[in-house]
């Protein structure tokens, strides 16, 4: 028996994580406290035991069990010696079990797939294009076979799988894992991603809405990094936004925080766009309502540059609008302000009722140009609350389509060494460890 099996055994931790909830019947979860030293050593990188006090609020006896108890089971480790503050240096603490999780981002037209470490870090990504409305077992179906073939090909010894993470552009209610009614995939509706993915890769699993997932990808690495009030919109073939408040992810009481649909028509009212919108909703308004404008403007050769592109048997996408308007095309230039003016106002009582310090513009659209960014910013400037974008800043996503597959790392982490969790993670740890 391993080691630091035996010391959690007389603790009474016992093994089987069978799903993402605790079996009835397992034993107490680890003592108070215990989830709070790992996150302190996860996420905040704090070093050292006089860290994690002055962080969490611990006393110090009980922060030095709680680190010997994460010691034992393997979640932390130590690894050299930090500077001394007058006695003996002390030993620097760091997360770093080893395993894998499996993270996936299910877009409209595209999936990205990937494998990261216990860190949040991946470590094979592979991306291609599909079609979400194929439905879940054609989409879901590929998704297995690329993880398969990402850990089949992996060059490094990956260890034990931890869990699974994916997100689809769908309300998802996230207590089930479940997609509740979403608009243009009745397929998908109420069906179950996570039991099908937990029997196939014997792992917890957590499903979201790709929206949210991105957030989280951009807050822990992307251009919203260390701010703990910020807002995410992407900006593709459809529309979504997600919030991070207080340092976590707002998702709302049944999940589905972040519908725009009906603020985005009343914008429009206000911005007086001519924009048209497809059906009666606004979930895929963004890059359609472009793509047809742009038809036309080439159509009736208002557009001479995009004109010339549909002569030459070129596509017609949100990235040629761009680039049309950044040579100096007038209709292009046009178009994308309506679009920037009409998406800012929107924003800005989005800003105004949330207050946050960043907001972050992701999805193809972002890649529209200045034009359009800042007509964003000055529609949002200009009708927010004053207080409210004193210290905003607005800029473009950095992940660019990593986000959503870094983000589902973090989903998974954060739902794994929960204080919910970490017991059941725990048990399963130990069983798999043996």
């Amino acid at each position: 028996m391993h080691k630091s099996r035996r010391k959690l055994l007389k603790f009474g931790y016992a093994a089987g994580m069978a799903s993402n909830s605790r079996r009835p019947g397992s034993v107490p979860a680890l003592p108070d406290g215990t989830a709070q030293v790992l996150a302190a050593v996860r996420l905040h990188g704090c070093r050292s035991r006089v860290e994690i006090m002055q962080r969490t609020g611990l006393t110090r006896m009980v922060t030095a069990q709680r680190v010997q108890q994460l010691l034992d089971l393997g979640l932390l480790r130590e690894d050299g010696l930090g500077p001394s503050s007058g006695g003996r240096r002390p030993r620097q603490l760091t997360f770093l079990p080893e395993g894998h999780l499996l993270v996936a981002d299910v877009g409209w037209t595209s999936i990205d797939v990937a494998v990261a470490d216990l860190s949040g870090r991946l470590i094979a990504h592979v991306a291609e294009d599909a079609d979400v409305t194929t439905g879940p077992d054609h989409i879901l179906g590929r998704v297995e076979e690329l993880f398969d073939k990402l850990r089949d090909n992996s060059e490094r010894d990956l260890g034990q799988l931890w869990g699974v993470g994916i997100g689809i552009p769908a309300p998802v209610e996230f207590r089930t894992g479940r997609a509740v009614a979403p608009a243009g995939m009745p397929e998908w509706d109420d069906y179950p991603i996570r039991e099908r993915l937990s029997e196939r890769f014997d792992a917890p699993v957590w499903v979201d809405n790709d929206v949210n997932i991105m957030m989280l990808g951009e807050y822990r690495e992307g251009a919203a990094r260390d701010q703990d009030d910020a807002i995410f919109i992407k900006l593709g073939t459809g529309i979504g936004i997600a919030f991070i408040s207080e340092g976590r992810l707002h998702r709302g009481a049944q999940g589905c925080a972040g519908r725009l649909g009906n603020l985005l028509h009343l914008a429009m009212s206000f911005s007086k766009s001519d924009l048209p919108l497809p059906g009666d909703t606004a979930s895929q308004w963004t890059a359609a309502s472009v793509v047809e404008r742009a038809r036309k403007l080439a159509a009736t050769g208002e557009s001479p540059r995009l004109a010339k592109i549909v002569k030459d048997g070129g596509v017609l996408t949100t990235k040629t609008v761009a680039e049309a308007a950044a040579h100096g095309d007038q209709a292009c230039l046009n178009l994308l302000r309506g679009v920037g003016t009409t998406i800012g106002t929107m924003l800005a009582s989005v800003v105004s009722l949330f207050n946050p310090s960043v907001l972050v513009i992701g999805g193809g659209m972002s890649e529209s140009g200045d034009f359009f960014l800042a007509a964003i910013r000055e529609a949002v400037h200009g009708q927010a609350v004053p207080l409210a974008t004193r210290d905003l800043r607005i800029v473009k996503a950095q992940l660019g389509p990593r986000a959503g597959v870094v983000g589902a790392a973090s989903m998974v982490l954060d739902q794994l060494f929960s204080s919910e969790n970490l017991d059941a993670t725990v048990a399963r740890w130990l069983s798999l460890r043996g």
